[in-house]
């Protein structure tokens, strides 16, 4: 049967996830939260949304205006929005929409009137961290960056475990027996002291890690698509296309593969969350983001190194666990869907 847009077995898969109430409410709340975060500029940022100074326009959060562009006799430095002599020129002049989280990632907050970190407050809701900085609009910095590097991991990882998983499967023999060797032999690399002399060489940043993760990341899938692929490769269509003269490339992308991908998907949301979990770990042990960037590893470093204001270790721990029970929950509902045996009113 197949599985293309409007195929009996797509609509039972779709009703067996449906069924999962758990992990169709929890993807619910993960896309709501991904969206929200995606526009972080246009929820938490200390610049305007939008602007119209003397009847002209200006989208502060996505561009760099000078202060004499904004306002005649404003300086041809960068203008900053939350200075109070600009603030009251702008609305002398004529107006601005604000952000519901008057605050970046990285603003420090020179105003608190007590020392920092400071308790919540309704003007920081979730308070602020010991470098003054709002920990709401960090958390929604952080999550964005935290996910997106998630998702590239997860996909750049999965491509390349699949082509090895496919590959080994499909050839077998000494082909399979030396890229086996090599994977128990690259497995058993040092991750963590090899990430601590890249660190010592260069500033590790997003793209840095995201290649170095990469190069170990996509073992995981590799084992289940080649056991998928082992199988599929003597069933009797497979060998009987080949007889008819189909090339290799064909027999494993169109007839193997889509059965191989069924054990594949229901691994890709337990491997965002371990994802997410490495560039955390990564952040709290200082080997991750350059410092400074929205972290929610870097806040719960900061809840461990600031027991006396237990709200940024509570924060942390809501945040990071809140993130991994929804995507655990989704993939739950993922494998139930692809479950042959699961009938869509959830039975078997």
């Amino acid at each position: 049967m197949s599985s293309r847009p409007g195929s009996p077995i797509l609509r039972r898969r779709l009703a067996n996830f449906r069924a999962n109430r758990r992990g169709w409410i929890s993807l619910w709340l993960f896309l709501l939260l991904f969206v929200l975060t995606l526009g972080a500029e246009f929820v938490a940022n200390d610049r305007p949304i939008l602007a119209r100074v003397d009847g002209r326009w200006f989208v502060p959060a996505l561009v760099d205006y000078a202060e004499s562009d904004v306002i005649p006799d404003g300086f041809p430095t960068t203008a900053m929005w939350r200075d109070p002599e600009l603030r009251a020129a702008v609305e002398e002049r004529g107006w601005a929409v604000w952000p519901a989280v008057p605050y970046r990632f990285d603003t420090i907050i020179r105003d608190l009137g007590q020392p920092a970190p400071s308790p919540p407050s309704w003007r920081n809701p979730l308070g602020t961290d010991d470098q003054s900085r709002d920990v709401l609009a960090r958390i929604i910095w952080g999550f964005r960056i935290s996910v997106l590097f998630g998702f590239a991991l997860t996909i750049a990882s999965s491509v390349i475990g699949i082509l090895a998983g496919a590959v080994q499967g499909y050839y077998g023999g000494w082909t399979d027996l030396s890229f086996q060797r090599f994977i128990e032999i690259w497995s058993g690399m040092p991750q963590l002291f090899l990430l601590i002399i890249l660190a010592s060489i260069i500033e590790p940043g997003f793209w840095t890690l995201l290649a170095f993760l990469l190069l170990f990341s996509w073992m995981p899938l590799t084992g289940v698509v080649r056991a998928e692929f082992l199988r599929g490769r003597n069933l009797d269509y497979v060998r009987a296309a080949r007889a008819l003269g189909v090339s290799d490339s064909r027999l494993m992308l169109r007839h193997i593969l889509p059965n191989a991908m069924v054990a594949t998907l229901t691994f890709l949301p337990f491997l965002l969350s371990g994802s997410v979990t490495v560039l955390a770990s990564l952040d709290f042990l200082g080997f991750g983001l350059p410092p400074g960037s929205a972290s929610l590893g870097e806040l719960v470093n900061q809840g461990k190194n600031n027991l006396q204001a237990p709200w940024l270790a509570l924060t942390a721990f809501a945040v990071l666990g809140g993130v991994l029970v929804l995507l655990i929950f989704i993939g739950e509902a993922v494998r139930d869907a692809f479950d042959p045996r699961k009938q869509p009113g959830g039975g078997r």
